[in-house]
């Protein structure tokens, strides 16, 4: 009798407690569609970005200074895009192949890409050549910049 007494009490206690259905479950997956929308992400959290590979360029000569120049002028446009908001990422390979850097754009467009690739002295002077491709990837990557600002100590 005590064990069919104490069946009944486990079988009324799983029975009473309370169920999670649709209208009160938690999503915990994390998502925020107000971050989702600022950032211009699709359901998946991407979206379409162009990237920039770049290449030597065939006018890698010239004297120390004058590479030195040029590189200064190159972080400066670098500097300059990335504040416009157009360019979301940049950096060098750290090899001394042919490829040499990405960049990657917050533009619709290879030729919007295009037109401001030609405002890189490195590629005006001949020193980088650019192949860009329409990419496909994490809309978080429209924050890097201002998580970058936040973690460095200097910036060239």
């Amino acid at each position: 009798m005590k064990y069919l007494f104490f069946l009944f009490l486990v079988f009324g206690i799983a029975c009473a407690a309370p169920t999670e259905d649709e209208s009160s479950a938690t999503d915990t997956t994390g998502f925020d569609a107000a971050l989702a929308e600022k950032l211009g992400a699709d359901d998946y959290g991407m979206r379409q970005y162009v990237m920039a590979l770049l290449k030597a360029g065939p006018n890698r000569d010239g004297s120390e200074e004058e590479r030195a120049a040029l590189q200064a002028a190159h972080m400066e446009n670098i500097g300059k895009l990335a504040e416009a908001g157009k360019l979301i990422l940049a950096g060098p390979f750290l090899d001394d192949g042919e490829l040499r850097g990405i960049y990657v754009f917050d533009v619709k467009t290879v030729e919007e890409a295009e037109a401001l690739t030609n405002t890189d002295p490195a590629i005006q002077a001949g020193s980088l050549v650019m192949e860009l491709k329409p990419w496909y990837g994490s809309a978080a990557m429209m924050q890097i910049n201002e998580v970058h600002n936040n973690i460095s100590k200097e910036n060239p």
